[in-house]
């Protein structure tokens, strides 16, 4: 094609990442005791397992899963 847009069908460039994010089949379902409580392993595996990062000390890992993952009612 000369000019204009070009079709998305026709376009031979490779297929890039829309990030590390990864969603999972299932999202967790885990209560506010439920993190406050979880290991650190375990929430290394389950921010891990949705590509989010795993920095910080284990209070800091917490508040982010729970941030991520809990509905506010």
């Amino acid at each position: 094609q000369k000019g204009g847009m070009e079709s998305v069908s026709t376009r031979s460039s490779p297929k890039h990442d829309c990030g590390h994010f990864q969603m999972p089949l299932h999202y967790p379902r885990y209560t506010q005791a439920d993190y406050e409580a979880m290991p650190e392993w375990r929430l290394d595996l389950l921010l891990k397992e949705y590509g989010l990062p795993i920095i910080g000390d284990l209070e800091s890992k917490r508040k982010f899963a729970m941030g991520a993952f809990l509905w506010i009612k």
